[in-house]
């Protein structure tokens, strides 16, 4: 699963320095060494086919990785193997749609597929060990210093000790405060002295990286400082306190020749939208072909257990917090969707008994799949919810509405990590929340596909579902 706050060190620690290069490249190389050892294994040869099989994993795993920054080595297994079956899928999928499937020797195929996830295990588990050894021993380990001993600083220098893998030791801090002050906020580290002596003090010790942590109203000592570090060899990156605000898609931007950051964005700007819809209208047409059947079966079902419509219709705030209209298979006795609205419990006298079968299944919720198809859904993405509770909500969750910049979605990030069905206290919606903010940080198409594989699981296993 991604971190929940993990855009800052992301946007300030995006360094491309051995460690960095080196944990980027972890996936596709494991995934591709392994598939030649296996093609050459059985074929003896490893032709211009695998060689395009070979690129295709390669522009899938990299740079991003299979495991994303997962804690514990379950929960690291079960993000390698749900992430390699997402490609394993999508692999399929274009195999099938080129007819090359058969161009390739099924045993090495199979091998390949079983053997990736194994060592992608051993291969994230042993980086973090051997890496950081390695880069000081060669001495590739670089140095940095940070002007300016603040909370913005505080934060990047623990974000950086936490980060082995990027190859980075902090020598301390620059400020102009009193030294006893700034000593209480550090944790430990040491506060090197003012600022008028950092650049002295970088040429001195050889240093690589500076930090500017000043707030963006020290804009004259910000400069002044940049004046004097003109003379070293050092990097200079800019940390402004712009950072304590929680981003969403940042990036660096210019209009007409003028640099913006852009704070909030929705993940889905300009090829990664299209490459976002094409993939729910393949994956929901593709499920709607399969269930329609079953959802036949469901229909007659709802009928003939209680009185009613068989589709249950309600407004729902979807991409910008447009309001649009979900369909949902009717499971209450009551078809509630007014300015107050009380969310399923468990045991509700609402809920018709076959209502309780569709939703421990989930299966109340495959006419979603048509509104995938009108674009107003999702696959994947933050869960819709009613009105009347985004508008309670808005109120008490600070940050509620931007899981609005993009579409709701069948199943998200929030529901393969147990917060699936009632909401019972402020705090778990508090904690949903941080799930959809997480995704709408992290997204890509292979994070969909595993929230899919999962959401299989979590199905199967009928967690909360009442």
């Amino acid at each position: 699963m991604p971190a929940l706050h993990d855009t800052q060190p992301r946007l300030l620690l995006r360094q491309l320095g051995p460690a960095a290069l080196t944990r980027q490249a972890i996936d596709p190389v494991v995934a591709i060494a392994t598939l030649v050892v296996s093609v050459l294994w059985f074929e003896g040869r490893f032709d211009g086919t695998y060689l395009i099989l070979a690129l295709l994993v390669f522009s899938m795993t990299y740079p991003n990785s299979l495991a994303r920054d997962a804690s514990g080595s379950a929960a690291l297994m079960r993000d390698v193997i749900t992430g390699w079956l997402a490609i394993v899928v999508l692999l399929t999928l274009v195999g099938w749609v080129s007819g090359t499937l058969g161009a390739f020797d099924q045993r090495a195929i199979l091998a390949w597929i079983v053997a990736t996830p194994p060592l992608l295990f051993a291969a994230h588990r042993l980086t973090p060990v051997i890496l950081p050894w390695l880069l000081a021993t060669e001495g590739l380990q670089r140095t940095a210093v940070i002007a300016g001993a603040n909370e913005t600083g505080c934060r990047l220098a623990e974000r950086i000790g936490a980060s082995p893998l990027l190859g980075i030791r902090v020598a301390g801090f620059f400020d102009d405060r009193a030294a006893g002050r700034n000593d209480e906020a550090m944790s430990g580290s040491s506060t090197l002295g003012s600022l008028g002596r950092l650049a002295e003090y970088v040429k001195a010790h050889r240093i690589d990286l500076i930090y500017i942590a000043l707030p963006m109203a020290s804009q004259p000592r910000i400069l002044r400082l940049l004046e004097e570090l003109h003379d070293t060899t050092a990097s200079i990156y800019f940390a402004p306190d712009i950072h304590l605000i929680d981003l969403i898609q940042a990036r660096v931007d210019t209009v007409g020749g003028l640099p913006v950051i852009a704070v909030c964005e929705s993940p889905f700007y300009g090829a990664s939208g299209l490459i976002k819809r094409v993939s729910d209208i393949v994956l929901a047409s593709a499920i709607l072909a399969l269930v329609s059947p079953l959802m036949l079966a469901v229909a007659i079902g709802v009928k003939l257990s209680s009185p009613g419509p068989v589709l249950f219709q309600q407004r729902r705030y979807g991409l910008d917090g447009r309001e649009i209209v979900v369909y949902k298979f009717r499971t209450m006795r009551v078809l509630e969707d007014g300015n107050v609205i009380r969310q399923a419990t468990r045991d509700d006298p609402r809920v018709t008994r076959f209502g309780v079968f569709l939703r421990a299944c989930s299966l109340d919720e495959l006419p979603q799949f048509i509104n995938v198809l009108q674009g107003r859904m999702s696959v994947v993405g933050p869960r819709p919810h009613a009105i009347a509770h985004n508008e309670m909500y808005r109120k008490l969750i600070r940050r509620y509405m931007i899981r609005h910049k993009v579409k709701p979605g069948i199943t998200g990030l929030a529901q393969v990590n147990g917060l699936r069905g009632e909401t019972s206290s402020l705090d778990s919606m508090q904690m949903r929340i941080e799930y959809d903010l997480a995704y709408l940080r992290s997204w890509s198409l292979l994070l969909d596909l595993q929230i899919v594989l999962k959401t299989i699981f979590v199905v199967l296993r009928q967690q909360n579902a009442y």
